[in-house]
């Protein structure tokens, strides 16, 4: 996918051209053609890394006929019908070809668009004769031209007949070199350094930023091919990307991504903030839903709608806007990527999960496997030079390794499983104990992603690893390395044997509630979460209520805004409620009304939260007493909230709910019938404060 000048999305080599229409004004199609000839020469100056003289030759015949072009549009203002036949299928020819440079010279698809080089120059080809072949039938008797015109005109018929567009050599020895490195790949074997250079050198990609895009917009190609099952395409497109991971890693030694990072993500942050406050946030919810649309699209009126929405409106037998109930004569939908981008910048800057529908196309289930030969056999060498570079290099060179696996693991299981089984794990951990910044933050977030793998977590425990990794959290150089941390102690702390091996760490549980103290957000969501974690083990429940978790958590569900904050947040009061003594201490800490006003409210409280909510509520009754259950019989707001639950929440959340809203009923009626005796024994009673 590359994003055009006017924000849509177009995938590479695709050539979405439209013919004008049929009573389009002469000047009007004259304008737009010599609009487009301008846009195709103005491509001489960019740099084309394979078809470079085809592309020159493309531009300079085009350059040929704008003469011509500016003399017909000065002496007519109505054209014959044939003449205008003939200018509307050369509007369609260079809205090709404009395409066609774009792919050319775009980033991210440099390899990519040598390895169709040859298929490319018989695109050139086809398009400059369908250039002749409308210029043939042009009648020059019925338009007013100069003689130096017309010859301009017969010269470019001339030249696209006998100037071929050819499969040009250097392009064919260069693809010729990448087939043989991954061939190489695939017999396992590390290829020369001198091929892989000629290959980024040709094609232009000699830093770590360029290479880089080039392995994004490979995996993008790769997750709409397997989208549509195309395991042929998938394979050449991962062999691909295979090589130009093993360039990033294996030829360059600067990562330039990084810097200005700080700052600009600051800088970034701010802006989006500018910008969003002079916005209508209503404006980026659905006119039919009324929920923020994920996937906008507008249709023939203009009005934008969420796609699932007016795809429902249309399927139900509608053929109007919904909004003007104006008839459509199309019900075509067009992204409307610009407000895409703007509600996700709303959700991240207030915190709100943003369902964006096109991450289907990266959903890393499809990279459980390598996708090929090739590409598996690059990954494993590569994991034998990062182990090398961890083992035996230098800082900088330990850096490096760290953050390329950091990198690599992000979204591929196969590279996880694939590092892991390489012995990179001890290596990082040894890691963790270095006095620069970045590498000990990399290191952390290298084992970050692959204690997503499983067989990871016991490798990390049993080198030692929790010690280290609970050293970071407590003492790690920067507020990200820590963040790092308390995630990684979540994914390990799946296994209740290693959440008991943290809770038994002195400073694992202190440090996590350090952590949410912490005014950065990601700071407050990771140790929440470990937290959360870590309460898998029964032994950490009492650890966790010692360390004055509670009117922290209870904070939160005061003070924060952020509806996943406090969803998290209710998650673990809920399950510390579930025993007596965390019941007892939530309610000392006046957690009971703070959850009656959460739950019913509806700005800050997700689906999930509120399903928490209902089952704090219920362990609190349960555990609680009849203080307990009288005050919340007295909220009339809670039973509106619970009985909403019913229809309107999970499965869980509405048997929940309707335990509730028994224990309260049976609760009323005793009252009611100045029935005192309680089922709950009296001794489990709790002082509601």
């Amino acid at each position: 996918m590359i994003l055009t000048e006017n924000g849509s999305g177009r995938r590479i080599l695709n050539f979405p051209a439209v013919h004008p229409c049929i009573n389009i004004a002469s000047s009007t199609l004259l304008s737009s053609l010599i609009n487009l000839s301008d846009k195709i020469s103005n491509f001489q100056h960019k740099f084309f890394s394979s078809n470079k003289r085809n592309a020159r030759k493309a531009i300079r015949l085009i350059g040929l006929l704008q003469p011509f072009l500016h003399e017909i549009l000065e002496n007519h203002s109505n054209l014959p019908a044939p003449v205008t036949l003939c200018f509307s299928e050369l509007h369609v020819i260079f809205q090709k070809l404009f395409f066609l440079m774009e792919d050319l010279t775009c980033e991210g698809g440099r390899l990519f668009m040598l390895m169709e080089s040859g298929r490319v120059a018989t695109m050139f080809r086809v398009l400059f004769r369908s250039v002749a072949s409308a210029l043939d039938v042009l009648d020059f008797d019925s338009v007013e031209v100069g003689l130096e015109g017309k010859e301009e005109v017969l010269l470019v018929m001339k030249q696209v007949r006998e100037g071929r567009f050819k499969f040009e050599v250097d392009d064919e020895e260069v693809v010729t070199c990448v087939k043989k490195v991954l061939n190489l790949f695939e017999k396992r074997v590390a290829p020369k350094k001198i091929d892989l250079k000629r290959v980024v050198d040709y094609i232009g990609v000699c830093e770590w930023n360029e290479i880089n895009k080039e392995v994004k917009f490979l995996d993008g190609e790769i997750g709409f091919e397997w989208l549509n099952e195309e395991k042929e395409k998938v394979g050449f497109l991962s062999s691909l990307m295979g090589f130009m991971c093993y360039c990033r890693c294996v030829m360059i030694e600067i990562v330039d991504c990084e810097e200005g990072k700080s700052g600009k993500k600051f800088d970034a942050r701010r802006e989006s903030e500018m910008i969003l406050s002079c916005l209508n946030s209503d404006d980026f919810r659905c006119p039919i839903s009324l929920e923020l649309m994920s996937d906008p699209v507008t249709i023939e009126t203009g009005h934008t709608y969420d796609r699932s929405s007016i795809l429902k409106w249309f399927r139900s037998g509608n053929s109007t806007c919904p909004k003007t109930g104006k008839s459509l004569g199309s019900i075509e939908l067009v992204p409307n990527l610009v407000l895409r981008r703007l509600i996700q910048q709303y959700c991240n800057v207030n915190g709100i999960p943003f369902a964006d529908s096109s991450r289907r196309s990266r959903d890393i289930t499809r990279t459980v496997e390598p996708g090929s030969v090739a590409a598996e056999g690059a990954m494993t060498l590569l994991a034998g030079f990062l182990c090398r570079s961890l083992d035996n290099g230098n800082v900088e060179q330990k850096n490096h390794a760290a953050f390329e696996v950091r990198v690599l693991t992000k979204t591929s299981i196969f590279s996880r499983s694939c590092f892991v089984e390489s012995g990179l794990v001890p290596l990082l951990l040894l890691l963790l104990a270095s006095s620069d910044s970045s590498a000990q933050e990399n290191a952390i977030a290298a084992l970050l992603n692959l204690s997503k793998y499983i067989k990871s977590r016991s490798e990390m425990v049993e080198n030692w690893g929790l010690e280290m990794i609970v050293g970071v959290l407590n003492k790690g150089i920067n507020i990200e390395a820590k963040q790092h941390a308390a995630a990684v102690l979540f994914y390990l702390a799946s296994n209740p044997e290693h959440a008991n091996l943290i809770g038994e760490e002195p400073e694992a549980i202190p440090s996590l509630i350090s952590l949410i103290k912490d005014d950065n957000k990601r700071s407050v969501k990771n140790g929440l979460v470990a937290i959360f974690g870590l309460l898998k083990n029964h032994e950490n429940h009492k650890r966790i209520l010692a360390a004055q978790a509670i009117p922290l958590l209870v904070n939160i569900l005061k003070a924060s805004e952020k509806e996943d904050l406090v969803t998290d947040s209710l998650a673990i009061l809920a399950t510390l409620a579930e025993k007596s003594d965390g019941t007892s201490e939530i309610l000392r800490f006046g957690a009971l009304h703070v959850a009656v006003e959460v739950m019913s409210s509806s700005s800050t409280t997700s689906r999930l939260g509120k399903e928490h909510c209902v089952s704090l509520l219920l362990s609190l009754s349960i555990n609680g007493g009849e203080n307990v259950i009288a005050h919340l019989v007295k909220s009339s707001s809670l039973m509106e909230s619970l009985y909403s639950q019913l229809s309107e929440g999970t499965s869980r959340a509405s048997k929940k709910a309707s335990s509730l809203i028994r224990v309260l009923h049976d609760f009323y009626e005793r009252r009611s019938s100045n029935y005192r005796t309680s089922v709950i024994p009296r001794e489990r009673f709790i002082h509601v404060w």
